[in-house]
C-alpha cells in the first residue's frame, strides 16, 4: 500500500513556501506522494488566494527527491493541451520521472470557466477534455500531430523534449 498527502493550494496552504515545507516533511515521514489542487478561483469574488499548481509542482520537484507529484485534478478543458503537455513533460524531466497527471472536467464551472468567457457546460467541458487528452498524450510522447477537431486544430505540431515517462 502507498500513502500520499493531498493538499489544497489556498487558505493556510496558499503560501508556496508552506507547501514546499509540507512536501519535504511528508517525504521525510515516508509518504509516497504529494498531490495538490489545481484551481484558478473558488468563489466569484476572487478573495481566496490560490497559488498556481504548475509553478508549485516545479518547486516541489526541486525540493523533494522521491515523492510522486501531481495535481489532482488538472481541468484540461480550461487549458490548451499543447501547453499542458509541454509543462508536464518539463515537470516530469525536472522531477526525474515522478509526475502523475490526473485530469477531469474542473469545478466550479461558473467561476473557473464562465467568468473567463469559456463555456462551462458539462457537455462542452467533457468534449474538450476528451479531445484534449488525445492531443496531450501524443504531444507529451513527442509525436507529430495533425488534428482538426471541434475544439482544437493542430498542423504538424510536435514538442520536444518528450516526458521521461511514456504514458
Amino acid at each position: 500500500m502507498q500513502y500520499a498527502v493531498y493538499a489544497p493550494t489556498f487558505n493556510d496552504y496558499g503560501e508556496p513556501a508552506r507547501l514546499v515545507e509540507l512536501a519535504v516533511a511528508a517525504e521525510r515521514a515516508g509518504y509516497d506522494g504529494f498531490f495538490i489542487w489545481d484551481h484558478l478561483a473558488l468563489e466569484p469574488e476572487g478573495r481566496i488566494e490560490i497559488v498556481d499548481a504548475t509553478v508549485m509542482l516545479g518547486a516541489l520537484a526541486q525540493a523533494t527527491t522521491r515523492l510522486r507529484l501531481g495535481a489532482m485534478i488538472t481541468p484540461l478543458a480550461r487549458r490548451r493541451p499543447w501547453k499542458v503537455a509541454k509543462e508536464m513533460a518539463t515537470l516530469d524531466r525536472l522531477s526525474g520521472g515522478r509526475m502523475t497527471f490526473g485530469v477531469g472536467l474542473g469545478e466550479p464551472a461558473g467561476v473557473e470557466f464562465e467568468a473567463f468567457g469559456e463555456d462551462g457546460s458539462a457537455r462542452t467541458r467533457a468534449a474538450r477534455l476528451d479531445e484534449g487528452l488525445a492531443l496531450f498524450d501524443a504531444l507529451v510522447r513527442g509525436e507529430r500531430v495533425n488534428h482538426r477537431g471541434p475544439h482544437y486544430h493542430l498542423q504538424d505540431a510536435q514538442l520536444a523534449p518528450r516526458a521521461t515517462q511514456q504514458p
